[in-house]
């Protein structure tokens, strides 16, 4: 009987350490680098904050999209902007709390102004935003609004068929 809990608490270990989701905190540059990419892939950057009620509300929506693309040539990364000081005590549990199957990176930039036009010229600052992008395929759409499951996917599609 103990050697079934054993292998039963081995199991659940194992399941648990699958589903650990990394962070990292990263500056604009990196972001850059993504909004420049000249490859097949379909990027979905999502900006978003742990203190944002309608991000938080929404994020099981990309939780969702980025499962159910995660066998195509489509990236999900969430861009947390929870301030870097706050890293450690509120994004990564969060983050263990909801693992998604995509990237989660705090983007460490105070200097809004530096770099929020280079996202889109009409984004005022504001949260959530969403961006999809494909280089190859010229593909660049902004959207400065929250998304359910169904209006992301669907939003999504729309997108990646012009």
């Amino acid at each position: 009987m103990m050697k079934k809990y054993f292998v039963l608490a081995a199991c659940i270990c194992c399941l648990s350490m699958v589903k650990a989701q990394t962070t990292s905190i990263i500056k604009f540059d990196e972001v850059q680098r993504i909004l420049s990419s000249k490859n097949d892939t379909t990027y979905v950057l999502n900006f978003w904050a742990t203190w944002c009620m309608p991000c938080v509300k929404e994020y099981p929506a990309f939780q969702t999209l980025a499962t159910r693309h995660k066998n195509e040539k489509v990236k999900v990364i969430m861009l947390s902007m929870d301030f870097a000081s706050e890293y450690e005590k509120t994004l990564v549990p969060y983050i263990k709390a909801h693992p998604i199957d995509g990237r989660v990176c705090l983007l460490d930039e105070l200097d809004y102004n530096a770099w929020i036009n280079k996202i889109d010229a009409k984004w005022d600052g504001a949260i959530p935003v969403t961006l999809i992008i494909n280089g190859n395929r010229h593909i660049r759409s902004f959207f400065g609004h929250d998304f359910t499951t169904e209006s992301l996917e669907q939003t999504f599609t729309q997108t990646i068929k012009q």
